[in-house]
């Protein structure tokens, strides 16, 4: 992480300290997942009770279910849950039942969009990656497997009615979409986007999934479905639904996850361990209370207006995208980018590193309920400070 990578020792609310004791407030949020805060109270008791029993037995055991109804009561399209462990494997589950239920290959994403890093899916990574054929995302990855990927453009809905009106001819099993780019600016969905996939998907019998590991339970409640009012078939979640822990899971129509008792494979010695389950449910429980999703709003709503205004007093000086608690800076001229941001951003954030905020590489802001007024008006301080110097 540029600058430097910074090692950390403690970490506590919205805050981090390094080896040096060093405070920081804390944008990252480990990427994502502590939407509560470092060392949530509720989660930790949960997992330290836990943890006293049992670590990973091999057995069935009574928070595989519990956790699970947790998370189907606040998912609308919630009949069936797998449980995985990271974004990156639960996407694959997910492909994997929708090739079974329609007997085809192929995956349609979006550009620039990240579900992951495996050879299936970490590719069509640039704009100008869209409808030709996919190419690695980096060195070392199978060229072959790409085949079996289209590449579209989000919130292009022609293109979209094109591509899946072949969806027979080309094989189409999937569409595989984050609803809000999250990797790729935070990118809001236009009106008729989503409505329209979901209309096509039925149309062409093509399994509708939402990558939802960054957003789901972050922008609402019950993720994507609940705040666009449209249903996908499956979605991936992770993240902030263990506060802190490795969890993830697909959820979704029951006859598609059903798969899995009639031949459909899917392994795994830790998918669904006790530790990161006891955080899942109380993770869930907390954010089953409709205030926790109300305080992230008026903290990230005070960081954009803050924040904002203090960028806004520039042209040059860029701006942000929002959606909900997950924010994106934006340099002038809008190029983002999924492991650095041009414009500003590295001066940004490398002052802003050395002045005790510490921010990612991409660009993104993760806010969580431990960020405090306090925390926001200090970062928009020390933002006009620094952009007064550049």
């Amino acid at each position: 992480m540029p600058p430097h990578p910074l090692f950390v020792r403690e970490a506590r609310g919205a805050h981090v300290w390094d080896l040096d004791g060093d405070r920081y407030v804390d944008y990252v949020m480990a990427w994502g997942p502590l939407v509560l805060g470092h060392g949530d109270p509720r989660v930790l008791s949960a997992v330290s009770e836990v943890a006293t029993r049992m670590q990973v037995v091999g057995t069935g055991h009574p928070l595989e279910y519990l956790a699970a109804e947790a998370v189907l009561e606040a998912v609308p399209h919630g009949e069936r849950l797998l449980w995985s462990n990271t974004g990156t494997e639960a996407v694959q589950v997910a492909l994997r039942l929708a090739r079974a239920a329609t007997g085809r290959r192929r995956v349609l994403k979006f550009a620039k969009s990240y579900h992951g890093w495996h050879d299936t899916v970490y590719a069509g990574m640039s704009e100008d990656d869209c409808d030709r054929p996919a190419t690695p995302g980096g060195p070392g990855q199978s060229a072959s497997v790409l085949d079996d990927l289209v590449v579209a453009r989000f919130n292009d809905v022609r293109l979209a009615e094109r591509l899946l009106s072949e969806a027979v001819e080309r094989d189409i099993a999937a569409v595989l979409v984050d609803p809000v780019m999250s990797n790729a600016g935070v990118e809001a969905p236009s009106p008729l986007f989503l409505s329209t996939l979901r209309t096509l998907c039925d149309r062409h019998g093509v399994v509708l999934v939402f990558d939802e590991v960054i957003a789901g339970f972050r922008i609402a409640r019950g993720g994507a479905a609940e705040k666009y009012g449209v249903l996908p078939d499956l979605s991936v979640f992770g993240k902030a639904m263990a506060g802190g822990f490795t969890q993830s899971a697909v959820v979704g129509r029951a006859d598609l996850v059903d798969q899995v008792t009639s031949g459909v494979v899917h392994a795994g010695t830790f998918n669904a361990n006790p530790i990161a389950l006891a955080a899942v449910a109380a993770t869930m429980r907390v954010l089953a209370d409709p205030a926790v999703h109300e305080q992230l709003e008026e903290i990230s709503s005070e960081f954009e207006a803050l924040v904002g205004a203090v960028l806004g007093s520039s042209a040059d000086f860029g701006s942000l995208n929002r959606v909900g608690s997950l924010l994106q800076y934006v340099p002038a001229g809008g190029a983002t980018g999924l492991h650095g941001t041009s414009g500003l951003w590295r001066a940004i954030l490398e002052g802003m590193l050395r002045q005790g905020f510490l921010f990612m590489p991409s660009g993104k802001v993760f806010l969580s309920t431990a960020h405090t007024s306090a925390d926001v008006e200090a970062t928009a301080e020390a933002l006009d400070r620094l952009l007064r110097q550049l």
